[in-house]
C-alpha cells in the first residue's frame, strides 16, 4: 500500500500535532502509522508542538508521566501552554457546534485544541477533519485531505 503524505508549498514553522496522530505512532496504528509517521518526518524541521490537553488524551496510553514525557521526547515534540484566548474562542465554537445540533454537552478538547491553533497562528496537524474545518475555519489544516 502507498501512502499519500500531504502535499505543501511551504513547510510551517510552528505545528501543534494532534493526539489522533501521537496515538498512530505510539500504537503502530496499522491504518494510519505510515501516514502519521510519515508526516511528522515531513515536518522534522518545524517547530512541533503539543499542549496540556493534548498531552492530557496522550495519558491515557501511560501508567506514568515518565511514559508520556519519554512519548514527547521521543516524537521531538515541546511542550506549549493554551493561551487564555482561546478559551473563548473554544467557548464560542462549541456554542456554534451545540446550535447545529451537536450531541455533546461539554467542551470537547478539539474546540480548545482548534482554538489554540487559530488564535496562535499554529498548523494543525491533525486526521480529525471536520470539527477543525467547521468550527476554526481559519486554522491552518495538515490532513490526510490536504492536497495544496
Amino acid at each position: 500500500m502507498t501512502i499519500r503524505l500531504p502535499k505543501l508549498d511551504v513547510i510551517p514553522s510552528r505545528v501543534l500535532v494532534d493526539s489522533n496522530i501521537i496515538f498512530d505512532v505510539a500504537n503502530d496504528d496499522p491504518e494510519w502509522f505510515d501516514w502519521s509517521a510519515g508526516c511528522l518526518r515531513m515536518l522534522k524541521r518545524s517547530r512541533l508542538l503539543t499542549n496540556p490537553l493534548i498531552l492530557a488524551e496522550v495519558s491515557l496510553l501511560a501508567e506514568n508521566p515518565e511514559e508520556v514525557a519519554d512519548l514527547v521526547t521521543r516524537l521531538g515534540l515541546q511542550r506549549m501552554q493554551l493561551p487564555w484566548s482561546a478559551s473563548f474562542m473554544a467557548s464560542k465554537a462549541f456554542l456554534a457546534y451545540r446550535r447545529a445540533g451537536g450531541s455533546k454537552t461539554a467542551p470537547l478538547p478539539n474546540f480548545y485544541i482548534g482554538a489554540h491553533a487559530q488564535v496562535s497562528g499554529l498548523t494543525l496537524l491533525t486526521r480529525d477533519v471536520r470539527c477543525y474545518q467547521t468550527y476554526f475555519p481559519k486554522a491552518r489544516l495538515i490532513t490526510p485531505d490536504t492536497t495544496t
